[in-house]
């Protein structure tokens, strides 16, 4: 394929897999679409080791890297927070509602956790803020990803300045036309146009009507449609609508080379369209899910309601390890709870593949979708 968005990353098609798995990333960059590796949890030394592994991998091909500076977030005020100054912030009924919860279930403690930048143990900078951005940015540019992407809000000017200085591509997540004109506006190079129907964070517009008034809104900024779209029929209809290729995450949860966990990746196997929700039950911020007895716990509107970001996310922590940790037992209450983000493609992610045939069969579904619009408008 040809056009602004393949000739700029030099691909061979325009499929932006967005993974936290270091395989995905890699073997979709081999198959000729382009990996993005999510990496909000990574702590530097991970992400060092990480993006070493991928170039090893791919050689000469493509890949970039997402990470998560929300425009505004708790403390950002203030110049952002420590993990213990949040910890001080949390109130106390919602530390005994998080305890409920795993007493409910009957969760096992941990016989020990480890530490990490969400962990109330660590007192660096808050999770998804400037502060663990900064380092991040430093060891990707340090690397070679040709692009690095803001996944919530706009690139803080920071971003945007040092991946530029570097001969970098700056890219943005949009969930209204008016977000992707400032992202525009601020310098960003390419436009993520992510409906309601996505994985993790989104707004509330549905795809079908987001991706058009964004591509209308941001000229000749190239755009990437994104939300509900796993299936070549799906990446065409997105591109019918003034896009110039997809940016997927949920389809990749559920193949050979994903490390989602055993048990939530059989969840997803079995569950339909209608299995997600939007919920602030583990950022903080609505983020697509799937449904579980965890979420079902947090939208019960006689309990305390989840916390803001980054609250959220340290508040829950721990629990979330001694979840999945113990989620391996059949029939189990941490079985129960056990869920992660995933958007309403989920209903067709029925079966678990490599990742190289998921964009081999996007790309042969994408042909005989406009091949056969082709066919109708013949005489």
């Amino acid at each position: 394929m040809k056009n602004t968005v393949t000739e700029t990353f030099n691909i061979d098609v325009p499929i932006f897999a967005f993974s936290h798995c270091r395989d995905v990333v890699a073997a979709v960059s081999k198959a000729g679409g382009f990996g993005v590796l999510g990496a909000v949890g990574h702590s530097p030394d991970a992400l060092e080791i990480d993006l070493k592994w991928i170039e090893d991998e791919i050689g000469e091909h493509p890949y970039g890297v997402d990470l998560i500076v929300p425009a505004k977030y708790e403390g950002s005020d203030e110049g952002g927070l420590t993990v213990h100054k949040i910890a001080d912030m949390i109130p106390d009924a919602h530390h005994e509602y998080v305890t409920e919860i795993l007493e409910k279930y009957d969760v096992p403690e941990l016989a020990e956790t480890k530490s990490g930048q969400f962990s109330m143990k660590n007192d660096g900078a808050a999770p998804m803020s400037a502060g663990t951005a900064g380092p991040q940015l430093e060891i990707a540019l340090a690397h070679n990803p040709s692009l690095v992407v803001n996944a919530l809000g706009p690139p803080p000017q920071f971003m945007i300045d040092q991946v530029k200085e570097a001969g970098r591509k700056v890219g943005a997540l949009a969930g209204k036309a008016q977000h992707a004109e400032r992202h525009v506006n601020a310098g960003v190079d390419l436009i993520i146009a992510q409906g309601y129907e996505a994985g993790g964070h989104t707004g509330e517009i549905g795809s079908m009507v987001l991706i058009p008034e964004i591509v209308d809104a941001v000229g000749d900024v190239p755009v990437l449609g994104a939300g509900g779209i796993g299936r070549g029929r799906q990446m065409a209809a997105a591109m019918a609508l003034g896009a110039q290729g997809v940016w997927c995450g949920s389809v990749w949860l559920t193949t050979e080379e994903a490390e989602t966990h055993p048990v939530v990746k059989e969840k997803m196997l079995q569950a339909t369209s209608s299995d997600t929700i939007r919920s602030r039950s583990r950022t903080g911020k609505p983020a697509r899910q799937l449904k579980s007895a965890w979420t079902d716990e947090w939208e019960n509107p006689e309990t305390p309601m989840p916390l803001g970001m980054p609250l959220q996310p340290v508040l829950i922590n721990d629990a979330i390890a001694r979840i999945n940790r113990a989620a391996h037992k059949t029939g189990s209450g941490a079985e129960k709870l056990a869920n992660y983000f995933v958007g309403q493609i989920v209903g067709t992610m029925n079966k678990t593949k490599p990742t190289a045939q998921v964009v081999y069969e996007m790309m042969e579904e994408f042909i005989e979708a406009t091949e056969s619009i082709a066919t109708q408008l013949q005489d």
